[in-house]
C-alpha cells in the first residue's frame, strides 16, 4: 500500500508542480503525519523533491521534473510489466517496449517492476500433450496496422476446402482465440470472421473502413464465439447426477455442462452440450455410475445399444 501512495505522491506533485503535506493527507485520504513521511520517503529514496519551507511553501520536484508513468499505481505498473516478462504471449516489440518503459519509472520503484517481469512462468501444455510453438499467422502485422489505421484491406482467403477467393473487407478487430487468430470484419454482407492463417494476401487500401455505430470488438466476439458453440454443440441433453459425480463431469464435460437445482431424491439436475446424438451416448456412457439420462429419447437408445455391445463382447468373461 505505501508503494502506491508514494506513486500517488509523485503524480500529485507532477500535476500541482507544488503541494503541503495538508494536500497529500487529503487527497490520499492518510493523516499530514503520514503525508509528511511520504514526502520525506521519496526523498530519501533519490526522487527529486524539495521542500519550501515558510508561507506560500510545500514540496516540489526540482526544476519541475517529471516521470511520466501515465497514472499508474505501483500494483499496475507491476502487473504491466508482468507482460514484458517471459510468460508472456505479447510479441518482442510489445515486450521490448514495455522493458524501456520500466526505465522510466523512478528508481524507487524500478526494482518490483523489473521483478514483476521475471517472476512468473507459464507453461501452456497440458500434461500429456505434445509440445507444440504455436507462432502469430505470417499475415498478423499487416493486418493489425489496417486495423489500427482505418483502412480498408483487399484479402485473399483459402477456406476450409481449399478454395481460394478474393474480397475487399473493413477490419474492425483481431483476436487470438487460444493459439488461432481471427479477424473480425465488417462487409456488404454485414460482420464476417477470417481465420488470419487461411489470409494468402493482403492489400491495403486508402478507403475507410465503415465501422458499425456503437461497435465493442469484445462484446462483438462474444457474440460470435457464442454462436460457434451453438453451431458446434446444437444438441442439448438432460441428465439428473449424483453430487459426487458432478466433479466428473466438470472434468470431463468442462464448459459444455450446466448445473441445475436438486431434485427431490438429492440428485442435481444437469444440462449436457454435444455435437450428435450418438457422439454424445459414447461419452456419457463411462459415466452412468452417477448419471441419469433423460432426455432425449434417441440418446438413451444410443446407450442402451453401446450397453447391449459392452455385454456382448464382455459378457461372457464374468466368472
Amino acid at each position: 500500500m505505501r508503494t502506491d501512495r508514494l506513486v500517488a505522491v509523485l503524480l500529485l506533485l507532477q500535476r500541482r508542480e507544488q503541494v503541503t503535506a495538508a494536500e497529500v493527507a487529503r487527497e490520499l485520504e492518510v493523516s499530514e503525519r503520514t503525508a509528511r513521511r511520504d514526502l520525506d520517503a521519496l526523498a530519501m529514496a533519490g526522487v527529486p523533491v524539495y521542500s519550501m519551507p515558510g508561507r506560500g511553501g510545500g514540496w516540489r520536484l526540482v526544476g519541475g521534473a517529471r516521470t511520466d508513468l501515465s497514472g499508474l499505481t505501483a500494483s499496475e505498473a507491476r502487473a504491466l510489466f508482468l507482460v514484458a516478462g517471459q510468460a508472456s504471449a505479447a510479441t518482442p516489440a510489445v515486450k521490448a517496449a514495455l522493458r524501456k518503459l520500466v526505465q522510466a519509472l523512478p528508481a524507487p520503484f524500478r526494482g518490483q517492476a523489473e521483478a514483476a517481469a521475471s517472476s512468473l512462468v507459464m507453461d501452456p501444455q497440458r500434461w500429456g500433450s505434445s509440445r507444440i510453438e504455436h507462432r502469430p499467422p505470417p499475415l498478423l502485422d499487416e493486418l493489425q496496422d489496417a486495423v489500427i489505421r482505418g483502412v480498408q484491406v483487399r484479402l485473399g482467403y483459402v477456406d476450409r476446402e481449399g478454395t481460394e477467393t478474393e474480397r475487399t473487407v473493413h477490419p474492425l478487430g483481431i483476436v487470438a482465440k487460444g493459439p488461432t487468430w481471427y479477424l473480425v470484419t465488417n462487409t456488404d454482407a454485414g460482420r464476417r470472421t477470417f481465420r488470419i492463417d487461411r489470409v494468402s494476401f493482403v492489400e491495403p487500401t486508402d478507403d475507410p473502413v465503415h465501422r458499425p455505430e456503437g461497435f465493442d470488438l469484445a462484446e462483438s466476439w462474444r457474440e460470435i464465439a457464442d454462436e460457434v458453440e451453438r453451431r458446434r454443440t446444437p444438441l442439448e441433453v438432460q441428465a439428473v447426477c449424483t453430487p459426487e459425480g458432478i466433479g466428473k463431469l466438470r472434468m470431463t464435460l468442462r464448459d459444455r455442462l450446466e448445473i441445475g437445482g436438486s431434485t427431490t431424491d438429492g440428485r442435481i439436475e444437469v444440462v449436457i452440450r454435444g455435437y450428435n446424438e450418438y457422439a454424445l451416448a459414447g461419452e456419457l456412457a463411462g459415466l452412468v455410475e452417477w448419471l441419469e439420462v433423460t432426455g432425449p429419447p434417441g440418446v438413451r437408445d444410443h446407450l442402451i445399444l453401446i450397453a447391449d455391445a459392452l455385454i456382448e463382447r464382455y459378457g461372457g468373461d464374468s466368472p
